[in-house]
């Protein structure tokens, strides 16, 4: 394969490679599978990205990037902070079925994989759910004073328990939960936040 030109679409070729990893964990992931889906020569790869870890570490923060703003989109459009709590919890059935089936999340299948070993990739891991634990603090924060949830409660505790309420439906989706069983854990998990009597 000649490979792309030196003008080719880093971006482009990086979010394929991200969908990969997300696919099949790094250690599974040849670096000629890479540059075959990335449609890259080898000097172009190496080049470009250095080395498949390299890649990878920007694959985790472009996978932070697109997760987070995504999110951040999501609170700034919702109706109210508590139905984007609702939908961040319920949407994840949707992961059952179509294209995105089945992979759960991309920083927690990290975490899983490389436990603490690597540093850089523990730090990027760290930074990705720090970074879905301030949107959710903000969420809950709104939620408070639009009195959907009690004010007592403590906002970063509460993001603590939906990050890992979500990291869970999102693993068990990996193991093959059905849709039913996802939205009933999710109602659940809703159901017990501290609302407002």
């Amino acid at each position: 394969m000649a490979g792309r030109p030196r003008g080719f679409d880093v971006d482009g070729a990086r979010d394929v490679a991200m969908h990969l990893f997300w696919t099949q964990g790094f250690e599974a992931t040849s670096l000629s599978e890479l540059i075959s889906v990335m449609e890259l020569s080898k000097s172009s790869f190496y080049q470009t990205f250095k080395s498949k870890h390299a890649l990878f570490e920007q694959c985790l923060e472009r996978y932070r990037e697109v997760i987070v703003d995504g999110m951040s989109e999501g609170l700034s459009e919702a109706p109210s902070a508590i139905e984007f709590i609702h939908a961040a919890l319920t949407q994840v059935a949707d992961e059952t079925a179509g294209p995105m089936r089945r992979r759960g999340c991309l920083l927690m299948n990290t975490a899983a994989e490389f436990a603490q070993r690597d540093p850089n990739i523990a730090r990027s891991v760290k930074v990705g759910v720090r970074a879905m634990l301030e949107v959710f603090t903000r969420a809950i924060v709104d939620a408070q004073v639009a009195g959907d949830i009690d004010s007592k409660a403590r906002p970063a505790a509460l993001a603590d328990y939906l990050v890992t309420n979500i990291i869970g439906l999102k693993t068990q989706v990996k193991a093959g939960a059905s849709r039913q069983q996802i939205v009933t854990i999710a109602e659940l998990s809703f159901t017990a936040l501290p609302r407002m009597i």
